[in-house]
Parts: C-alpha cells; sequence; structure tokens
C-alpha cells in the first residue's frame, strides 16, 4: 500500500475517534489521535494476520497487544477497517451491552482483542508470554505491544522490561508512545523518567526512535524492527508523537486525555480531517 493511502486511512481512523468519543460523550480522544498512524502502519503494512479467520492463539501470525487500553477509539477503528468487525460497530462506542467498551475486553468476543487492558502496566508482560509461546512452538512470527510513556511509571513495567532482556525474548517489539502527556498533565511534571533510551539498553534491548506522525519514517522504522528481530535481544521503539494530532484545538494538551468533544467541537474537527473511506 502506498503512503498516500496509508496517510488517506489515518485521516478516515481520526475521524472514526473524533466520532465515537462524541457519540458515547466519553472516551480518550488525545491519545488515540497521536497513535493512529502508528495503528495504520501496523495492520495495513507491517504485520502479517487474519482479520477473516481471527483466533485468540494467533498461530502463524504477528500478534499485537494494546498496553494503554484507554486509546481504545483508535484500535477499534483500524480493526473495523481492516476487516475485523464491520465499520458499522464502530457506532456503539461504549454503549450498554456494545462490544466495543471503553477499554478493550474479552468476554463479548470481539475479534482483534486477545486481552483485556487499561489496568495500566500489565501489556508488556502479557506479550513477553505470547512471545515465548511462539518460540516453544517454532513460530516465527512477531509479537507487537504499544504502551504509554506514562504507563512507564509502573513498576510491573520494568519487571518485564528486565525479564525480555535476560531472556533475550527477541521475536518482541515493545513501542513506547512518548506524547510527555497523562491525565494530570505532563509526564515530566507528574513524574519524570528521565531518558528511555540508555534505561532499556542497560536492560539489553536494541532501542530505535521515530517519528510516530511521520507515516513514512514510521513504516521504515517498523520494517528496521522487524529486520532486528532473532538477533538476541527484545526491540523498544520510542515513539515521538503529538496528543491531538491532526485536530488542532487538541494538540499538545493533557486536556484531551479523556475529555470527549461537543457538538460544536466534532464538527470543527471533522472539517480538519479528510473522509477517505467513508463514515460509520
Amino acid at each position: 500500500m502506498q503512503i498516500n493511502d496509508l496517510k488517506k486511512i489515518a485521516s478516515q481512523v481520526r475521524r472514526d475517534i473524533v466520532r465515537q468519543t462524541n457519540g458515547a460523550n466519553s472516551g480518550h480522544p488525545g491519545g488515540s489521535l497521536g497513535c493512529t498512524d502508528f495503528l495504520v502502519a501496523l495492520y495495513f503494512h507491517a504485520m502479517k494476520h487474519t482479520p477473516g479467520s481471527f483466533s485468540m492463539d494467533g498461530k502463524n501470525e504477528d500478534l499485537f497487544f494494546l498496553s494503554n487500553g484507554h486509546i481504545s477509539p483508535a484500535w477499534y477503528s483500524v480493526l473495523a477497517r481492516s476487516g475485523y468487525f464491520p465499520v458499522s460497530e464502530l457506532s456503539t462506542f461504549r454503549k450498554l451491552d456494545s462490544r466495543l467498551q471503553g477499554h478493550p475486553a474479552t468476554h463479548e468476543g470481539l475479534e482483534g482483542i486477545r486481552i483485556a487492558s487499561g489496568s495500566l502496566g500489565q501489556g508488556l508482560s502479557v506479550a513477553i508470554g505470547a512471545a515465548l509461546s511462539k518460540k516453544m512452538n517454532q513460530d516465527d512470527r512477531v509479537v507487537y505491544c504499544l504502551c504509554g510513556d506514562g504507563e512507564m511509571e509502573e513498576g510491573q513495567v520494568w519487571e518485564a522490561v528486565m525479564y525480555a532482556g535476560a531472556k533475550k525474548v527477541d521475536n518482541l517489539i515493545a513501542t513506547i508512545d512518548v506524547n510527555n502527556q497523562q491525565i494530570d498533565g505532563s509526564v515530566d511534571h507528574v513524574l519524570p523518567y528521565g531518558d528511555l533510551r540508555p534505561k532499556m539498553e542497560a536492560f539489553g534491548w536494541t532501542v530505535l526512535n521515530m517519528d510516530g506522525n511521520d507515516m513514512q519514517q514510521t513504516i521504515l522504522t517498523l520494517d528496521h524492527a522487524k529486520s532486528l528481530c532473532g538477533k538476541g535481544k527484545p526491540v523498544c521503539i520510542l515513539m515521538k508523537t503529538e496528543m491531538g494530532m491532526g485536530v488542532d484545538f487538541m494538540m499538545g494538551s493533557h486536556k484531551w486525555h479523556g475529555v470527549a468533544p461537543n457538538a460544536d467541537q466534532t464538527q470543527t474537527a471533522l472539517a480538519q480531517l479528510e473522509e477517505s473511506l467513508g463514515d460509520y
């Protein structure tokens, strides 16, 4: 798929995010908009997966685990747009009895979702388990995980980081969304974590940097990360993004971490985003 095609899909996904959170009058648009390009590049370019025949074990497929589950609007849109479930189901986001809960859940059997997430700090541990399972089953596919930078304040993350490096879990690619925003303010204000690169390298990881809002750079970095798998180290991508990317009044502000746009704000946002695949 060409870069421009991926950019058009990303714009449509951003429209879906705005409309989902407005329709539910709740949700987390800021981080979802920031991670959109990465998720589009992952599902429409990097990953080997079969939306039409989803199975929980994911044998002979690449797997993805969303640890920062509050950005579910972006993930749901990408899953639907890539064929896991009907796009029309996005209209049920956060509604009573919907399969599209505010944080991803498994009890309703939504295709594409393998773990419940949103209780921060757990996703990387699960991804490590899945990666080790693939090694035991001689399955040469890759396991991906996305974490938030605020999530790095969770102690379990660092236990997982230490384990993956020590045990050379080299079929794992963990991406950290570095937008420096969390619900109570900037990460630097709430609890600074310093420079992540030397920390991850000290635990035995190969570390890459990328601009997660540059589609071409995202694709190239994901390709590079895949080429490093099987070389004895897990791979970490430090992904710089802008919270609220694509919607000018949301960009760069922690205030849009968990606040839905009202009707007027929704119309302003949609006017800035190209409709390419048709709204649900």
